[in-house]
């Protein structure tokens, strides 16, 4: 079965955790969200959302998808955050897909993961961060390699349409997007 990871920050955009998480379970993917810590997590409009566990606890697992979404302060807790920037790093080296979305972005950047890359995110939210050679575009996603990235809660849907399309085909992303009524 295909697993994914959602790390969740304090401070995360809920569209953007709830809707790629609700997306993939119903495409049958298996995922594991974790927090930060061990307290439910407080997303930026302050719904309280409780992670499966802890990130600290993930740190020999293996994912097909490691998905951040983004928000703030959301995504400077994933950027800061060595247990997360060690699961980005390790899943990118083994060339499974990263992804982010919003301001979350940034957390790649600070991984170096966005490195001679084309990616999208919120406007402004990789304006200080290091980047080398990177294409920074306001496509709605953006796909370069095993790094998707995605501009913002409006696209929070199509966004988690395309990981499932990357991890189970086109077949299943529109079995999906039927179920959506879209």
């Amino acid at each position: 079965m295909t697993n994914a990871l959602v790390p969740l920050a304090q401070g995360c955009e809920e569209l953007e955790a709830i809707t790629i998480t609700d997306l993939l379970v119903r495409a049958g993917i298996n995922v594991t969200t974790a927090g930060l810590d061990d307290q439910p997590v407080t997303a930026s409009r302050g719904m309280r959302l409780l992670p499966d566990t802890t990130i600290d606890k993930l740190l020999n697992n293996t994912y097909d998808l490691v998905v951040l979404p983004g928000g703030l302060p959301g995504a400077d807790h994933l950027r800061d955050n060595p247990h997360v920037q060690q699961i980005l790093k390790q899943h990118a080296a083994n060339h499974k897909l990263v992804a982010a979305i919003c301001a979350a972005p940034k957390a790649l950047a600070a991984a170096g993961l966005l490195d001679n890359k084309t990616v999208t995110c919120y406007p402004g939210a990789l304006s200080s961060s290091p980047l080398t050679n990177t294409t920074v575009n306001s496509s709605a996603i953006e796909i370069d390699g095993n790094i998707i990235t995605s501009r913002g809660p409006g696209t929070a849907m199509d966004f988690a349409l395309t990981l499932i399309e990357l991890l189970e085909g086109k077949e299943k992303r529109l079995q999906i997007n039927q179920q959506l009524v879209r």
